[in-house]
């Protein structure tokens, strides 16, 4: 796991700088704090920074092949590195070394620009064809791998983070307005687009080109809905080989590997199968959790069942628990390592559970990922339900009165949905602000979001003859996935040098589940069937049987109580970015309601989030110092 960058200019006699390669790398130092390389020619040069996983010797970047005219810079893991690297070898490649890096370099004299279709893993590389004066930027099936860019009249630059394009002259710091509305509607902002005018994403299973013809993006991958399971093939026992196939691979590695452990199915599923694998070894295990003010055990606590699963499987079990204060003194922090605004509190815990881990470890699997191939969550059962009213005659039409007569908030909301089509009311499992509350922040009339219609229109278009639980899973692997979910497991890990695979996104698990019938990942209530199949009688009742309880964080509690203040005082405040750019009035409704507790908690976390952006990457004008890979939080260990 590493972190790349580089800047490739469109006039061949405009060299780039020394000093500014160097500045990008060091920026995203975090990522990569055991060594660093550049490569610099004319027009071009790449960064890279390096976490060592595989190779520890001889995995030095940039690589090259054998006479030198390709050069890559790479940030990911190629899980079949070593099967590719012999199919190389019996063509006539010449390895220099045994990392996973230079598989891709002779993969791409082999195959070119198709080389990707043949990897297996999680990636973000740049090759530069020294021949051909010509780079290839690529980034993985499902997005685990960030990457972004700049396209400006006079060169490219892309780096892992935005904070390293920065560095580069020229590239302005302004807020994107659709953006902002986007942000405000789903907490985060969908790719292509940042909340940073002119710098994108490259989204997840897309290739960019540089080249004398300009500079070209498309797509490689996709999933697809529209086909069967082979005939005779058992789904139960081949999902069951593939679950175990992907968390092989990802035991591969030259440092030690453990597991976040929540006690849910998803990650205890995983630590069974891991110690499956390593059968007699004890896997390291790491759960976050929150002190009380009062002593008393947190409600968001899942300590209990996190120590159920450690137990079954014999692990060493490591806990942390996270206090206000805690969560409250690292959102500067927390917003300089996202980059881009991403209201999900969340982030703030994973950050610590990663800290917490990476004293012991420097891989660790999670979980991430089950829910949005295989149905788990309980959002799409709602959406179902509305499916099914919406076939009784003449209910949606109701539905939509109800909701223009009726007061605002979630039963408004849930009636607007059910006046609606499918492709128009699910926006993903995420949400910021109730478009009423949105609108009147904005100071505009309330309506249709024609933004969110352009980000989630195309893609329920690709899968419009899909099932309804299908379009779903779609529309989420493409948006809130990479955009929410493995962009805050990215940042937030990489933050402490520590490197997380995803199981569960295997692209071949994902192309096999989107073959399954309906049936085996969602039936009667209960999302992903299938898994809770092959988990039977491995995993404890317990933790099989319990309800889905996602990754809780007690905002209301904190933001109303010993956090209120802090809330207060940074969005009234008089020189504060959020009175410039919405309503005053509104802003106050939200945090006063807040105070005397309404649940604003979503709305005022979006609000907070944003302000401190604003002022570390848009004003400048406060600085957040990122943490060393070697700083200890507290930790309680389980045996």
């Amino acid at each position: 796991m590493c972190g790349i960058c580089g800047i490739v200019k469109f006039h061949a006699d405009d060299a780039v700088s020394p000093g500014l390669i160097e500045a990008m790398t060091d920026r995203i130092s975090h990522r990569g704090p055991d060594d660093f390389g550049y490569f610099r020619e004319g027009p071009v040069a790449l960064g890279h920074r390096r976490l060592s996983i595989i190779d520890l010797g001889g995995g030095k970047q940039p690589i090259f092949n054998e006479d030198g005219s390709i050069v890559i810079v790479f940030n990911g893991e190629i899980y079949n590195y070593a099967e590719l690297t012999a199919e190389l070898v019996a063509r006539g490649h010449v390895f220099k070394t045994r990392s996973d890096t230079e598989t891709i370099v002779h993969a791409y004299e082999e195959y070119g620009d198709e080389c990707v279709t043949r990897f297996r893993g999680m990636f973000a590389f740049a090759l530069w064809d020294r021949r051909k004066q010509r780079l290839l930027l690529a980034r993985d099936r499902l997005g685990i791998k960030p990457v972004y860019y700049y396209h400006g009249s006079e060169s490219l630059v892309f780096a892992s983070e935005i904070k390293s394009l920065l560095e580069a002259p020229g590239i302005p710091r302004e807020v994107d307005e659709t953006a902002l509305n986007l942000y405000l509607s789903l907490r985060y902002v969908p790719g292509p687009r940042t909340m940073f005018k002119d710098i994108f994403k490259l989204q997840p299973g897309h290739l960019l080109v540089v080249d004398s013809g300009g500079v070209h993006v498309r797509g490689y991958w996709d999933i697809e809905y529209d086909s069967a399971l082979p005939s005779g093939v058992d789904a139960v026992r081949e999902f069951d080989r593939l679950i175990e196939e992907s968390v092989r691979l990802r035991l591969i590695s030259e440092v030690p590997l453990g597991v976040f452990l929540s006690g849910g199915l998803d990650s205890s599923a995983i630590l069974a199968v891991m110690s499956k694998i390593h059968e007699g070894e004890r896997i390291k295990t790491f759960s976050i959790g929150y002190e009380s003010a009062d002593g008393r055990e947190d409600e968001n606590n899942e300590f209990q069942y996190a120590q159920q699963a450690a137990r079954a499987f014999g692990a060493e079990h490591h806990e942390f628990r996270l206090s206000a204060p805690d969560f409250r003194d690292f959102i500067p922090q927390l917003v300089w390592h996202l980059d881009e605004p991403l209201a999900d509190p969340s982030c703030i815990p994973l950050y610590f559970i990663a800290k917490l881990a990476r004293q012991f470890i420097t891989v660790v699997l999670s979980g991430e990922g089950a829910d949005e191939v295989l149905a788990g969550y309980y959002l799409y059962r709602k959406m179902l339900a509305i499916e099914d009213l919406r076939q009784i005659p003449g209910a949606g039409s109701i539905a939509t009165l109800l909701a223009r007569i009726l007061p605002g908030g979630k039963f408004q909301n849930y009636l607007r949905m059910a006046g609606m089509p499918l492709s128009e009311r699910y926006r993903g499992i995420s949400r910021g602000f109730y478009p009423a509350l949105q609108a009147r922040l904005m100071g505009r009339d309330a309506g249709p979001d024609k933004h969110l219609d352009q980000v989630y229109d195309p893609y329920f278009q690709t899968v419009s003859q899909a099932h309804p639980l299908n379009r779903m899973l779609y529309v989420d692997a493409k948006v809130w996935l990479p955009d929410d979910l493995l962009l805050k497991a990215d940042k937030m890990t990489m933050a402490t040098a520590l490197e997380l695979r995803v199981p569960f996104l295997d692209h071949k698990l994902v192309e096999f589940a989107a073959q399954l019938p309906v049936s085996m990942k969602q039936k009667g209530g209960v999302g992903k069937v299938l898994l809770r199949r092959i988990m039977q009688g491995v995993l404890p009742d317990s933790i099989l049987n319990r309800p889905k309880k996602g990754f809780p964080v007690p905002m209301l509690t904190w933001l109303s109580g010993p956090l209120k203040q802090f809330t207060r005082e940074t969005l009234l405040a008089a020189d504060s970015a959020c009175r410039r750019y919405f309503d005053p009035a509104v802003l106050q409704q939200i945090v006063g309601g807040l105070e005397s507790g309404a649940d604003f908690q979503q709305e005022a976390w979006t609000l907070l989030i944003f302000e401190f952006w604003h002022r570390i990457f848009i004003e400048q004008r406060m600085s957040a110092t990122a943490g060393s890979a070697s700083d200890t939080v507290r930790v309680t260990q389980s045996n």
